[in-house]
């Protein structure tokens, strides 16, 4: 790995703790992100030469804590805010610099996920601002997740900051905690499914927003050790990370999971995680992420791919269906279906996703999959195209080329 892109791994690691500092400090979401924004600039800028300081925490939180205080007194139009921060910045003077005299065991991130997720927002604000805040996803990213247009989500997102002006900067109490969690665990999944398979880029795998989510998961389960979701949550990404290092090739080129190696699969992760599906499993009725890790274990255990539990896993998914009508869900049970039951009864399943999943690249891809299977090899070369011209990751279109390729006369 080269300097520089050691650098920026370490900047989109430690942004959302800076913001955090920032908030818990001086309040002002919307202008202590921005002034975050220009401090990381200025690293990017300043460390692959100069190398990195000593504490680079602190020295984020310094450099943006005096962009924040700079802007605020700046703004003419909020006169009682410069004074505000006049008034910060003098306290400030004769105290430790921020970050300086916190251990670093101190993470206001967490603090920040239960923010970005307050009653006040909508269900879309609150993972939107998330992910944004806390995931380090841009505004295009999340859009693409969302299925909406990027202006429609950089005004969501820019609601979403208005709404939290004046907000305390603190743990919600057990109530408020409880009516936040799902949310939070909403976000968290989004930001690892973002960080497994990258919506967008050169890279399958963005390994820093993964393994965030899994440490703020992590950090959320030691709040609420009892909470099966948590639980299933954690074991969720745990068994479906431990794939990770068998998911591409030595070019960087996809390998499906039937054809993955799995002397290669992370054998700790998949024992960890295993552990804990059956800890979620007896902390009360399994919900959605009890059962994806179920069959995510189900999946891991098998030896090899033709092992794998299949009507085992058909079974789960109809309890998924049920419980959690998502249309991702549906789209794996008819997978399991065509495995079960054959590709043309998988094939059969698709028709009802059509609405809901319409010009989604994995709709198409597992169309072709079926339609490859069934032996209609045109049929499936035009849907691995439809799902290659569908999707903005470069090794998911160079996967689904190839495989088009193939099948060519």
């Amino acid at each position: 790995m080269n300097r520089s892109r050691a650098v920026e791994d370490l900047l989109r690691l430690h942004a959302p703790q800076v913001l955090g500092a920032l908030v818990r400090r001086h309040g002002h979401f919307a202008e202590a992100e921005d002034a975050v924004q220009e401090a990381l600039l200025a690293a990017a800028g300043q460390w692959p030469d100069r190398g990195v300081p000593d504490n680079p925490r602190g020295w984020l939180i310094r450099v943006a804590s005096r962009r924040l205080v700079d802007q605020l007194r700046a703004d003419e139009a909020r006169r009682r805010r410069e004074e505000n921060a006049v008034r910060l910045a003098s306290r400030d003077a004769a105290a430790p610099a921020p970050g300086e005299s916190r251990s670093p065991s101190e993470d206001d991130t967490l603090t920040l996920l239960f923010l970005c997720c307050d009653p006040a927002l909508t269900p879309a604000a609150q993972i939107a601002l998330t992910l944004r805040a806390v995931g380090g996803l841009t505004t295009a990213e999340i859009a693409r997740a969302h299925l909406v247009p990027e202006a429609t989500m950089a005004q969501r997102i820019s609601r979403a900051k208005q709404k939290l002006r004046g907000v305390p900067f603190s743990r919600p109490g057990p109530v408020d905690r409880d009516q936040r969690l799902a949310a939070v665990l909403q976000v968290l999944y989004l930001v690892f499914n973002e960080g497994y398979t990258a919506t967008s880029g050169a890279a399958l795998h963005r390994a820093d927003l993964a393994r965030e989510a899994i440490r703020l998961t992590r950090a959320v389960r030691r709040l609420l050790p009892r909470e099966g979701a948590v639980t299933g949550l954690l074991a969720l990404m745990l068994l479906t990370d431990a794939r990770s290092a068998a998911r591409t090739g030595p070019d960087g080129e996809l390998v499906p999971l039937d054809e993955q190696d799995r002397t290669r699969w992370d054998a700790r992760a998949i024992a960890e995680g295993a552990a804990l599906v059956e800890e979620a499993l007896r902390q009360g009725p399994a919900g959605a992420y009890q059962i994806q890790a179920a069959i995510t274990a189900l999946h891991v255990e098998a030896a090899r791919a033709e092992d794998t539990d299949w009507p085992q896993i058909l079974a789960l998914y109809d309890v998924l269906v049920r419980r959690s009508p998502e249309p991702m869900a549906g789209l794996g049970r008819a997978v399991a279906v065509a495995m079960v039951h054959g590709p043309r009864a998988g094939l059969a399943e698709l028709a009802d996703l059509e609405d809901r999943l319409a010009g989604h690249h994995r709709l198409h891809a597992v169309r072709a999959h079926l339609l490859e299977k069934a032996g209609d090899t045109e049929g499936a070369r035009a849907a691995y195209l439809a799902a290659a011209r569908a999707t903005l990751s470069g090794p998911e279109v160079r996967h689904l080329q190839t495989r088009a390729a193939r099948l060519a006369p």
